[in-house]
């Protein structure tokens, strides 16, 4: 049975449910993230690990540049092999298992850190190990989501993705001030251990439901992938074999499946030119770039030490404040990207993330945070609203993209390969920012303030309107040569006058009513020889 209805066509609960497990593997990644900025200022973890002029005297250790970056960026370069390797491994064992494969990776990270005693190699190749979970299901969830999810909500449900990773960053900021006071190791190895907790409930709970249709489709188990569109719409499974809802969506799948199989994919292919496929890669790639660079991490990586250093007294309750911030207006983002669409809510959010970080730099530039309170409250500040512009656009913007945009049959390599970017993003950032802000200080934000203004640009000239539409029509979108990215936000498939008409179309053939002239052929493709073939016909 249908939980509720959007424009008229039905979204059964499993789809709520499935975005919002699946997306626990944000919250493990966002956790992980969260927890390192504290624990580098704990005191028992400096005495184990940094390097102490005196022994036993914790306000005489200091983590060199060096190895503070280490500590927080080989997470990163475990996280770019885990997104390589997690694209063969979700298309080989389907997105499911693959995810629960990626947990069991995590947590033996996990256990390297915790069983850690005066090794901070040990400790940091614990990050490293758990970064192949981390990066593997950073590919896979994002594409397990869009893939499964139905397409009035898509967006929504894929930015849940990145909601977790918000979530989880808060969280691991609360636990931390709450474990601070213990005495000894416990003050760390508790946040670390608690992340045990969170691949076990994905791990086993994502076992629980439907396998993605597309990969069911791929691999030619129609029945189960009928069954798995029928769950999301909330549709009985009893009916879902002769249900027309049911009937269209599979057909349109398995037209576009068909047409895709008869070349057999490979990385190469990510690279051809053919079919936008080259420029889809390098978009998707350039984004999650620039989605490092917006500057973002740079406050959850290094917030506590910035805090401090801005003459803050309590660095952990301003990190919780940011991490609050952010995580709200996650929930603002997600309403944004499904009624703004894609294009202009990046376009504007870049603006907006450049104008706080400029004044954020010119701010610590122009006197001493230290010693001018009213400096260091107007830095923290703008650090939140760059937080409540970036939360709202770029953070779940980029991974709805990353699930849409790229076809079936490339889709896991070409996401794997931009959500790589982003790793190695993250890594130089993490392990070269203390190095840069002990050379310019506070003036490294102009630097993230200049790249999103870039990022902006970026997504005005290059960046395609893919909002309301099925992934097989983003494919047509991008294929189709008279649709330019700046004009394809009234682009709309075939025999359909616009994508309200798409919309209208989509909500009569649920209703079994006649579909309006002129949308009797709701989808077509061409064949290898370049013929087009019908996908789909109305009942």
């Amino acid at each position: 049975m249908a939980l509720f209805y959007v424009d008229g066509l039905p979204i059964g609960w499993i789809a709520i449910m499935l975005a919002v497990l699946a997306s626990m593997g944000g919250f493990i990644f966002g956790y992980d993230t969260g927890q390192i900025s504290d624990i580098l200022i704990m005191d028992d973890f400096k005495l184990r690990f940094a390097q102490c002029g005196t022994p036993g005297d914790v306000s005489s250790c200091n983590f060199s540049v060096v190895r503070e970056g280490l500590i927080v960026a080989l997470l990163s370069i475990g996280t770019l092999i885990g997104a390589l390797v997690g694209a063969p491994t979700a298309d080989y064992f389907g997105r499911r298992y693959a995810m629960s494969l990626e947990c069991i990776v995590f947590m033996v990270g996990v256990i390297i850190q915790i069983t850690s005693f005066k090794s901070w190699v040990q400790f940091a190749i614990g990050r490293l190990v758990s970064g192949f979970g981390v990066g593997s299901l950073s590919a896979a969830v994002p594409m397990y989501q869009a893939e499964t999810a139905p397409p009035q909500i898509r967006g929504t449900l894929t930015a849940t993705y990145q909601l977790f990773i918000t979530f989880g960053i808060l969280v691991a900021y609360c636990i931390s001030i709450g474990t601070r006071a213990i005495d000894g190791s416990g003050s760390w190895r508790t946040v670390v251990g608690i992340g045990l907790l969170w691949p076990l409930i994905l791990g086993f709970g994502i076992l629980f439901m439907p396998e993605s249709p597309r990969w069911l489709t791929a691999h030619g188990r129609y029945p189960e992938a009928k069954r798995a569109i029928a769950a999301t719409r909330g549709i009985p499974a009893d009916e879902a074999d002769n249900h027309f809802f049911v009937h269209r969506e599979m057909e349109e799948m398995r037209s576009a499946i068909e047409f895709e199989s008869k070349v057999k994919a490979g990385w190469l292919d990510c690279f051809k030119p053919e079919r936008m496929q080259l420029y889809r890669t390098c978009l998707g790639m350039t984004l999650q770039m620039f989605q490092q660079l917006t500057g973002a991490n740079y406050f959850f990586y290094y917030g506590a030490t910035i805090f401090t250093s801005v003459g803050i007294s309590d660095s952990f309750v301003t990190q919780i404040i940011l991490g609050a911030v952010n995580f709200g207006c996650t929930f603002g983002g997600m309403y944004v990207m499904e009624k703004f669409g894609r294009r202009m809510p990046l376009i504007i959010g870049g603006i907006w993330q450049s104008i706080w970080l400029f004044v954020f730099a010119a701010a610590g530039t122009a006197k001493d945070p230290t010693q001018d309170k009213a400096i260091g409250t107007l830095m923290i500040v703008s650090a939140c609203l760059f937080i409540l512009g970036y939360a709202m656009t770029w953070a779940p913007g980029i991974w709805i993209l990353i699930g849409e945009t790229f076809p079936t049959r490339t889709r896991a390599r070409q996401a794997a390969l931009s959500t790589a970017s982003n790793w190695l993003w993250n890594f130089l950032l993490a392990f070269f920012t203390p190095f840069i802000t002990k050379a310019i200080g506070y003036r490294y934000g102009f630097v993230f303030a200049a790249c999103n203004l870039t990022g902006a640009v970026i997504v005005y000239f290059f960046l395609y309107e893919s909002s309301d539409l099925s992934l097989e029509s983003v494919d047509m979108m991008y294929c189709d040569p008279t649709c330019k990215p700046w004009t394809s936000r009234t682009w709309a498939p075939a025999g359909f006058d616009s994508r309200r008409d798409l919309v209208e179309q989509g909500r009569a053939a649920e209703m079994h009513k006649p579909l309006e002239a002129g949308a009797g052929e709701e989808t077509r493709f061409e064949k290898a020889g370049g013929a087009p073939v019908d996908a789909a016909r109305a009942a």
